[in-house]
């Protein structure tokens, strides 16, 4: 494989990107830790309460949430839409294509609308809850995406930001004692 390679690695924030066959690929990642049980933390992560929560809380990242098909597991197709003013986004639909609950990972590709109308040909998304001991757990957001050459401007839209703030706002909900439930 021929192209160019790049890793920039700052505290726990982790982007890499490569240019081959005249598209750009890439990743970016950051991860936060959380002072409760792995388990816990995946009761949210591993369901659609996730969307709940960040609908409820979080209204500047996404507006709503629509449940197309399925019931949150795998396959599962969820149209989310953007809040209005949302530069050039209004929403995507975007398919649950792993949901492990053994490995606490969750990936959401998008498959229609959102970036992919802006010329980006993959974008997923993936949480992790990773183990650190029996009362603290590591949350990772990794963003991969791969975008047309003649698109690659468009790779300024892509935020690990968002996904961030759902990690915080998760690890404040279970810190708190605020469960999914209380987020319909």
């Amino acid at each position: 494989m021929k192209g160019t390679h790049s890793i920039i690695k700052t505290s726990s924030k982790l982007t890499t990107f490569s240019l081959y066959q005249n598209n750009m690929f890439g990743t970016l990642s950051q991860e936060i830790e959380v002072p409760v049980a792995a388990n816990e933390v995946w009761k949210i992560y591993g369901t659609i309460q996730l969307a709940n929560i960040v609908v409820k809380h979080l209204p500047n990242i996404v507006h709503r949430v629509d449940i197309l098909e399925g019931d949150g597991g795998v396959g599962s197709i969820l149209k989310v839409t953007f809040p209005p003013g949302t530069p050039l986004l209004t929403s995507h639909k975007e398919k649950f294509v792993v949901v492990d609950d053994v490995k606490r990972v969750k990936i959401a590709q998008v498959v229609e609308g959102g970036l992919l109308d802006l010329g980006f040909t993959l974008y997923k998304v993936k949480f992790e809850v990773i183990e650190k001991d029996k009362d603290t757990c590591i949350t990772k957001a990794t963003i991969e995406y791969e975008v047309k050459e003649e698109a690659i401007a468009n790779v300024s839209f892509v935020s690990i930001q968002p996904f961030v703030d759902i990690m915080n706002l998760v690890a404040k909900c279970v810190t708190q004692g605020t469960n999914s439930q209380s987020s319909a």
